[in-house]
């Protein structure tokens, strides 16, 4: 296992090629309605979970270190248990967001993204929680971030018939090891490592399902995907899948 710290400038870089990736993908959907990788919810549902979990994030920094995530992990609970609790609180945030455009919900992603960008430099080496003994910063949990906007950038490509590899998967690598300390990391190709890691497939949908299959078809195969969308601390958690 990588125990480097993920290098600052790459991690600020990823973070912004990240958000900004969700804001060209989400400049192209034509249908807010398509499923996506994450099983049962539909690209409106990812721009929905985007902005709470943007939110979230912008929250937890500014709270740091007495977050609801580091009273969270200082429970020092197994990663099942930190899993079930963060989905409990996914779906409980999508269930009260008013029911607006898929736009908007990306709108105000971007705003919590960007105050979460702005004040994160300044606040890098601040303790961010511990979990099991060990302190993690604000600078570790941007990385995680940078997980979380990459993988959902790679759910949103993929549900409107494109693909998407970050332009630096290795920083995302060794940014999982010291954001998303609950979860193992698989090995292999850095990209597909963190796909299959939170539970993703990587050539999802069949490879024979094209973009003439029925709706019907491809919902019944979404069905079959990712329950459980990434991995990152604050974000959806990641395995088992959903």
């Amino acid at each position: 296992m990588e125990r480097t710290p993920p290098d600052r400038c790459r991690v600020l870089e990823s973070y912004q090629d990240g958000t900004r990736a969700i804001r060209d993908l989400a400049s192209a959907v034509e249908d807010w309605d398509v499923p996506t990788p994450c099983a049962d919810w539909q690209l409106i549902d990812l721009a929905g979970h985007l902005r709470c979990v943007a939110e979230n994030f912008l929250e937890y920094l500014q709270d740091a270190p007495d977050s609801r995530l580091a009273k969270l992990f200082a429970q020092d609970a197994a990663s099942a248990v930190l899993i079930r609790q963060q989905a409990r609180q996914n779906a409980a945030e999508l269930a009260v967001l008013p029911p607006e455009p898929g736009p908007e919900r990306i709108t105000a992603f971007s705003v919590s993204a960007g105050a979460y960008a702005d004040l994160m430099p300044d606040m890098w080496d601040r303790t961010h929680l511990i979990y099991r003994g060990t302190k993690y910063t604000v600078g570790d949990h941007a990385g995680a971030a940078c997980v979380e906007w990459h993988l959902h950038a790679w759910d949103m490509a993929r549900a409107i018939g494109a693909d998407y590899r970050p332009r630096d998967p290795d920083v995302l690598v060794s940014a999982w090891h010291w954001g998303v300390p609950h979860l193992p990391l698989e090995s292999g190709d850095a990209w597909e490592s963190v796909l299959r890691s939170s539970g993703r497939t990587p050539n999802w949908p069949d490879p024979g399902e094209g973009p003439g299959r029925s709706r019907g078809v491809r919902q019944r195969n979404a069905r079959q995907g990712v329950r459980r969308p990434p991995a990152s601390s604050g974000g959806s958690a990641g395995r088992p899948p959903r």
